[in-house]
């Protein structure tokens, strides 16, 4: 089944936030950023501003009825600052004016007092000076503290990953606006449309009940609408609120990458010991995480972390230590892998440092260590259904790994100014929220009397193509064609209590949910027809919208028996909830079962490096991906083709960078770089691994959204191996990769 949105997406006839035709009386809101990354809000002057044409009203925290707060895990983020700020473009002030153009005149003419202090912008000197969100916490297996002295080789040292921002294409962006009930309704661009409602319930006073929140579609996400969709949608619900006005609030694409997190940078310290054989006998890793001026989500993504801080690999004896550090930079948030990736990367720097000490290949080093069946993570689940190697011998036969070694030895050998680098990336990813209330979804189906089905579900629609499986879990559990079902907007009032969609959980969860209320209105139909047809119920079966009866056709359609089922009073409607079971951890221990399954694959990157100009191009990535029994190639081929590239871009081209005063510099797409089609590989292979899947997924074929992204980090290893053919200095392992670095590594100045 093709993607339902693919023909509206390319003749621009898919609708956003910003294309729902504006309701009479539309008001427009700009939001007023902190000039200062940290100091202390003296005053706030808007007399000026408030006498500029078109404006309003000009909002700031006195005129918030409830609560001024919009952290989830930790109350420490208010909706608009008050009294202290955190970091530059902190949002103070909402200019409400009857156009986008006159809110941004008047913004320029409020005038702030703020004295100045002194911002923190290190992970590592906010750690030094104890300013940490929650608590550090360590996982561990086993205690390599007992095992150092029996390691033949031991090697330790520091790296780092940079963020990245999310820059999905349309910008974050709400309209508000009171109904005649005396509710608000908000259109939001938000992945976590119950977040939205539970927020704006607390900043604004009122019941849940009384905020209804849709979400027609997003223009991407990335998990960068997870969280951080909630203060815009709630400041355009305040401005409602109080105006008795529809308030449409649409970030800028420079307001939106000065004022939204991102992914968050890394610092760490690592130790790693092995024996004769290769084989990882200890391993240790502190993790620093810029968090950022407040919690947001940084808790739950650091805790990600370490639950893949050993990837793809056993390692009987292994520690991870890891700390959220606070600095006056904006508040890091989910994004795509959710600490995943920066765990992995820490490991395969460390494996990375230790080949090159000992003159060897990587991949080495990594097939001897990858998981097996019945092993530990060192969160205490066993792991099950491993496909680690199967994943690894396949790519291996794929590329003739020794073959293409030797290739790319000889051409470096040939080619004085122009090497090529190889690197393999194994990866293993968790699915399931590691938060387990979050492990729930809820589906609605209705069947019309004419046959015709609509069903509502609390997966949002991104991109990632959750509307178009939701169809094919209905059409396959009805029996029904595709074209006969319709998919409602995600709505809090149809589905309430919704599950952000993230976590790579969103076709499972609600996927799941929506089978079950497919299946008892299946059964219902069922007795209908059995009684219409006088024999058993366990004869017959709905197919491609008919009624079969011992495997032939009989005379009797879907629409027949819908309109039977309601002559006789037969429900035709039904909900079902969906809880993932077996889900525990135990944050005491820190040991528990906390993911359904797992996902495996392994990737194969070549590089080439210019070696006088330090730049790179990527000749070929191949891949061997974990899909389960996958219910949609184009989709999920999709999905990994996207994840792969967004994750090269990660490790290489995408440099998030802050000065010393909290100012972000890669402000604007002249200063920060994302791949574009010239960056995308020469050849990028993704490969289905032959797989029965896992019963926890929907029907058996495995999550994609974020696994595929983490085949990526392998990009900057292949460029780090075509340096070290042109010179053997040791260099930082400091990602991205970007041509800057390059150039300086392959030409070191001298210590």
């Amino acid at each position: 089944m093709k993607h339902i949105d693919a023909q509206k997406h390319v003749t621009g006839r898919s609708l956003y936030v910003d294309d729902v035709p504006q309701r009479e009386g539309t008001l427009h809101a700009v939001i007023l950023g902190s000039p200062e990354a940290h100091g202390k809000l003296r005053a706030i002057h808007v007399e000026q501003a408030l006498q500029a044409q078109g404006v309003v009203a000009i909002l700031t925290a006195k005129d918030i009825p409830g609560e001024n707060q919009i952290g989830g895990i930790f109350p420490d983020e208010p909706l608009l600052a008050d009294g202290e700020v955190h970091y530059r473009a902190q949002p103070i002030a909402i200019i409400v004016a009857d156009s986008d153009h006159h809110a941004r005149l008047a913004r320029d003419l409020i005038k702030l007092d703020i004295e100045s202090l002194r911002p923190v912008t290190s992970p590592r000197e906010a750690y030094a000076s104890g300013d940490v969100i929650g608590r550090v916490r360590t996982f561990k297996i086993g205690d390599p503290s007992d095992v150092w002295e029996q390691c033949t080789h031991i090697f330790s040292g520091q790296g780092s990953c940079g963020g990245q921002e999310h820059l999905y294409i349309e910008t974050q962006g709400a309209y508000a606006y009171p109904t005649e009930t005396g509710h608000l309704r908000i259109l939001s661009s938000t992945q976590g449309p119950t977040a939205v409602q539970r927020t704006a319930s607390r900043v604004l006073d009122l019941p849940m009940h009384a905020i209804e929140v849709d979400v027609l579609r997003l223009g991407g996400g990335f998990g960068g609408k997870e969280d951080q969709a909630t203060p815009w949608a709630v400041m355009a619900a305040l401005a409602a609120l109080k105006l008795h006005r529809p308030v449409k609030l649409i970030l800028h694409r420079l307001d939106d990458m000065a004022m939204t997190g991102k992914r968050h940078p890394y610092e760490f310290d690592y130790k790693i010991g092995l024996d004769p054989d290769l084989r990882i006998l200890a391993y240790e890793v502190f993790l620093y995480q810029d968090a950022g001026a407040s919690a947001d989500l940084s808790p739950a993504v650091l805790e990600r972390s370490l639950f893949h801080f050993t990837n793809s690999y056993f390692v009987p004896n292994a520690r991870a230590t890891a700390a959220s550090c606070r600095t006056n930079t904006t508040s890091h948030t989910a994004f795509r892998g959710f600490g995943g990736p920066q765990g992995m990367f820490a490991i395969e720097t460390a494996i990375a440092h230790a080949a090159e000490a000992l003159s060897l290949p990587a991949y080495r080093i990594q097939s001897a260590n990858l998981l097996r069946e019945g092993d530990t993570f060192p969160y205490g689940q066993t792991a099950q259904d491993v496909r680690a190697h199967d994943a690894w011998k396949a790519l291996e036969q794929s590329i003739e790994i020794d073959r293409l070694s030797d290739q790319i030895e000889a051409f470096n050998q040939s080619h004085p100014f122009q090497k090529k680098g190889l690197a393999l990336m194994p990866i293993c990813f968790g699915i399931s929220f590691t938060k387990k209330t979050l492990n729930q979804a809820g589906a609605l189906v209705h069947v019309y009397q004419d046959g015709s089905v609509s069903i509502s579900t609390g997966a949002v629609e991104m991109g990632q193509g959750v509307s178009t499986k939701m169809i094919q879990v209905a059409s396959h559990t009805l029996g029904l064609p595709a074209d006969r079902v319709r998919i409602e907007a995600t709505n809090t009032s149809r589905i309430a209590n919704t599950s952000p969609s993230a976590a790579s959980a969103t076709a499972d969860l609600n996927g799941k949910a929506l089978a079950q209320a497919c299946e008892r209105v299946y059964h219902r139909l069922l007795g209908v027809a059995a009684v219409m047809l006088g024999c058993d119920v366990s004869a017959l079966k709905l197919q491609h919208g008919r009624i079969f009866r011992d495997g032939q056709a009989v005379e009797l359609s879907f629409d027949q028996i819908a309109l039977e089922a309601y002559n006789q009073r037969v429900s035709l409607s039904e909900y079902a909830h969906y809880a993932t079971p077996g889900l525990s951890f135990d944050t005491t221990l820190e040991k528990g079962h906390p993911f359904a399954y797992h996902v495996y694959g392994c990737a194969a990157l070549i590089a080439t490096v210019d070696c006088l100009r330090g730049i790179y191009t990527f000749d070929r990535v191949h891949v061997i991906h974990d899909f389960g029994d996958c219910m949609n190639r184009d989709v999920d081929l999709g999905q990994a083709e996207g994840g792969i590239v967004q994750g090269i871009g990660w490790m290489t081209m995408e440099e998030l960078r802050f000065n010393e005063q909290g100012r972000l510099l890669s402000n604007a797409l002249s200063t920060y770089k994302v791949p574009d089609i010239f960056a995308v590989p020469e050849q990028l292979r993704v490969e289905f691994l032959d797989h029965a899947g896992s019963p926890y997924a929907i029907f058996k074929s495995k999550a994609v959204g974020e696994p595929p992204l983490m085949y990526g980090i392998g990009a900057y290893f292949a460029i780090r191996n075509a340096i070290r053919a042109f010179q053997s200095q040791p260099f930082a392992f400091s990602a991205p990769m970007t041509h800057e670095k390059v150039l300086m590594a392959l030409y070191p100045t001298p210590s």
